[in-house]
């Protein structure tokens, strides 16, 4: 009889500490970010309480998390339909916005000089004698801008340098090299992730290492990021247009880091000049786009009103709906993630999110 107690209460053990274990981690303190009150932080309780039950309840059931953060602090960490703190999440080409901020450490290391500096630089004829010498007139800063004037086009799958003609490949280089120019770089915005890829191979080019592993060092570890998946093919080249998997909670703390100037906690991680290019508005899209009126950086940008007061913000945008919005001037960064990837809804619902939030801000 006695063994068959101690076994019940072994039982009831493991299964107590199962049970609070989620608990336990989503209450652990967030180094860096301690925890405030939707109130003491300035906005209506009672609005923030109603969007979380508007979401709790509408289906689809595809919305995953929320992180909202004002003046370094959470206020918000919600998570929905079985997601928690730990669970990673593909942001799609919000991973754009990432290896931008990438670039802005590689500068820091002095790994590269300046966004002037041409493409072709990088690539030695030496090396890759395949190089198109059109890359001699792209500037880092057309990449950046979506403004290259390569022959790629994201809405074109008929355009050289579309991701179906070299998504699976086992050298994207060597063939995202070849691909020619179809306008003078500078010219004009087409949104295409050729640029991310090859803004990720200049720093794996510089730095000896994948994108993913320069990441996890120079950007991940720092913000205590330990948790994420990024694909990298067998020729150790990372999708630096997405393919990145984060945490809503991981994805806050990127926003965190552009609003405080590149700085987490004592560690200037990116300069401050930098995070300021981030901001720039290098090309109108707002007939493009109904959420942003400026693109630049690989950041969108936008400016309206909630609640009666005009916000001037910066977003990194995922399909799905995943995105991670900057208000610098009210120090507030919200992280939403979706799986409603290819949903017409996705943004939509994404961009109400946001809108009710900041406008409860009293």
């Amino acid at each position: 009889m006695r063994p068959f107690i101690l076994l019940l209460c072994l039982f009831s053990l493991v299964l107590s500490c199962g049970q609070t274990q989620p608990v336990d981690e989503l209450s652990k303190p967030v180094p860096g970010l301690p925890v405030a009150s939707p109130e003491d932080s300035g906005f209506n309780r009672d609005s923030i309480d109603n969007l979380l039950r508007i979401i709790q309840t509408t289906p689809p059931n595809d919305f995953r998390g929320l992180v909202m953060i004002k003046n370094n602090k959470i206020v918000i960490e919600e998570y929905f339909n079985t997601f928690w703190r730990n669970s990673v999440h593909d942001i799609r080409s919000a991973g754009k916005s990432i290896t931008a901020m990438l670039l802005g450490v590689a500068l820091k290391e002095g790994l590269v000089q300046d966004l002037e500096q041409s493409v072709y630089s990088f690539f030695p004829k030496s090396k890759y004698p395949f190089i198109n010498e059109d890359y001699k007139e792209i500037r880092l800063r057309h990449l950046l801008d979506m403004s290259s004037g390569l022959d790629a086009d994201s809405d074109n799958p008929a355009s050289a340098g579309h991701a179906v003609n070299w998504i699976a490949k086992e050298d994207w280089k060597e063939y995202l090299l070849k691909v020619p120019l179809t306008s003078n770089p500078g010219e004009r915005w087409v949104y295409a992730d050729i640029n991310a890829l090859l803004i990720g191979a200049v720093i794996e080019e510089t730095s000896g290492i994948s994108l993913k592993d320069f990441a996890r060092k120079k950007l991940f570890d720092p913000l205590g990021i330990a948790q994420f998946y990024w694909y990298t093919n067998a020729q150790n080249q990372t999708g630096a247009a997405g393919n990145l998997y984060l945490s809503t909670l991981d994805f806050a703390k990127l926003g965190v880091l552009v609003l405080n100037q590149g700085k987490w906690k004592n560690i200037q991680i990116i300069d401050p000049d930098y995070i300021k290019e981030l901001q720039s508005k290098a090309f109108n899209i707002s007939e493009y786009n109904p959420y942003a009126d400026y693109y630049g950086m690989m950041w969108y940008k936008a400016s309206r009103t909630f609640g009666g007061k005009k916000m001037d913000y910066l977003f990194a945008s995922g399909n799905g709906g995943n995105h991670l919005i900057v208000v610098p001037d009210k120090e507030i960064v919200i992280a939403l993630t979706s799986s409603a990837y290819g949903q017409r809804y996705a943004h939509r619902r994404s961009y109400n999110i946001m809108s009710k939030i900041l406008a409860s801000l009293k």
